[in-house]
């Protein structure tokens, strides 16, 4: 279990939303959940995240932006980001991590790939 660790999630599929905040609350993560950019980009700014997993393609501020403007605001003590898009990763890892991000995962992707990234990113 990871207690105590937090994790924000911003993607405009609320099967996906759903789907993941279960998943990662049974896993013992303290998670809030977003359903676009702008309110995504708030949440980050009014609260400490350990990790953010951010879809690309979101109403008002896609996930690259939101990651640029998270990491531009916290520097070193910026939390860890994932990028998650239903893009070719291999040509999207470049913008990923232009934008902040410390990860990116492709859609669809195992719930378990996932966690493993998360994990990884976390150091746990």
């Amino acid at each position: 279990m990871e207690s105590g660790k937090r994790i924000l999630i911003a993607d405009d599929d609320p099967d996906l939303i759903d789907l993941l905040e279960t998943y990662f609350r049974r896993a013992g993560y303290d998670v809030t959940a977003k359903v676009n950019g702008k309110d995504a980009l708030q949440a980050a700014e009014a609260e400490r995240f350990d990790l953010v997993l951010l879809d690309v393609m979101m109403p008002y501020i896609d996930g690259y932006h939101v990651a640029s403007e998270i990491s531009s605001r916290y520097g070193a003590d910026c939390p860890k980001i994932i990028i998650m898009t239903s893009r070719d990763v291999s040509s999207e890892k470049g913008i990923a991590m232009l934008s902040g991000a410390t990860e990116a995962v492709q859609k669809p992707f195992s719930l378990e790939e996932l966690e493993a990234k998360v994990k990884a990113a976390l150091g746990s």
